[in-house]
């Protein structure tokens, strides 16, 4: 599929979602806000944290567009700290000044672990093996670091402060964003011939914590994250991942609007109704994940980007924003209905070491 000046590849071009013009003004527009370095901030000027800069790469790569996204992996690998965490946030910086300088030096254990998504998605994109070679040391610094987290009952602590104390509260999202990186990273050591099996017993005892002990993690039940991610992780399959969707469906999703982003605030965001888009894929129900992503096109700004939400009782926009992160989800989320084979091994597991179950430690 062809569009003036860029061409996007088939899997991006959805009905009533995007057509191949509007797909290459939105990959054009991240590009337009990725950095010289290879960083990703949320918008320029604004702060980057390793999370959403890993899901605008991982768009890129989905787009065609690997050598931004191995840039964008490179500066992760070049700015990681030396216990394998990277900082939970980080100023912009003027092109040409390959620098880190952090805005909050608490380091969060589901941003520092999405690295493996990210990286074995690359890999999955292109075939590079010797990609996968230089970004496996960053990738094994990374998990340690996670998993010096992990508390005896599988959960995973929030964060590290700036002074390296440990914050051992869990928190339910977080910990089932980890359990999809345990997985990717698994996969990596599959591949590398490298068998992990602490990692496997980590991500066990973790998958089991979130399917059947919830009073293990904080309540957050008001986020709509809370509620979709333990599906999108992996942790929740079948029945009981449709149990629990069905579940809330009526709380979280505004009709022709999107999914809020939390309870009972008219707010729908453009980043949860693509992240619940792709949790519905998953789960087989590709007909309503459709209807979601059709539900936000409102959202769309003349110049391809995404605004982050609105407030739908003062028909507003809010914040007046166009985040890398939220154009990045959308791009994946059509990229996985759209048959995109490395989006739908990293969200849908096809790839797993088979002793990655997820119905293991039930």
């Amino acid at each position: 599929m062809s569009s003036p000046g860029r061409t996007v590849p088939e899997h991006l071009v959805l009905d009533g979602v995007l057509t191949a013009e509007q797909a290459a003004r939105t990959v054009e527009g991240i590009l337009g806000v990725q950095r010289a370095d290879g960083a990703i901030p949320w918008f320029r000027g604004h702060h980057l944290d390793p999370w959403d800069h890993t899901e605008a790469a991982m768009a890129l790569d989905a787009a065609g567009e690997h050598e931004a996204a191995e840039r964008a992996y490179l500066w992760l690998a070049r700015h990681q700290n030396p216990d394998g965490s990277w900082y939970a946030a980080y100023a912009d910086r003027p092109d040409g000044v390959d620098t880190a300088e952090p805005q909050d030096a608490g380091r969060e254990s589901n941003f520092v672990a999405y690295i493996a998504v990210g990286v074995w998605h690359h890999y999955l994109a292109t075939g590079d093996d010797t990609f996968l070679d230089r970004m496996w040391p960053a990738v094994v610094a990374a998990v340690e670091f996670v998993l010096g987290l992990q508390q005896p009952g599988g959960e995973i602590g929030w964060k590290r402060e700036a002074d390296g104390t440990a914050v051992t509260d869990a928190l339910l999202t977080g910990s089932s964003s980890i359990h999809q990186a345990l997985r990717c990273a698994l996969a990596i050591a599959d591949h590398r011939g490298d068998p992990q099996p602490d990692w496997e017993l980590a991500a066990g005892a973790l998958g089991h914590a979130i399917r059947r002990h919830p009073e293990r993690f904080l309540d957050k039940s008001r986020y709509s994250m809370d509620w979709y991610y333990p599906v999108l992780g992996g942790a929740l399959t079948g029945a009981d991942a449709k149990a629990r969707v069905e579940e809330r469906w009526d709380e979280f999703v505004v009709p022709d609007l999107g999914v809020r982003c939390v309870l009972p605030n008219p707010w729908v965001t453009g980043g949860e109704s693509c992240e619940l888009a792709l949790t519905l894929w998953v789960m087989g129900e590709s007909d309503r994940a459709l209807e979601i992503l059709r539900s936000i096109g409102h959202l769309r700004a003349e110049n391809g980007m995404y605004w982050t939400g609105y407030v739908f009782e003062d028909r507003a926009v809010w914040p007046v924003e166009q985040t890398t992160w939220t154009a990045g989800s959308l791009l994946l989320a059509v990229a996985a209905l759209g048959g995109d084979e490395a989006t739908a091994v990293v969200f849908g597991g096809d790839r797993l070491p088979p002793g990655l179950d997820p119905g293991c430690c039930s």
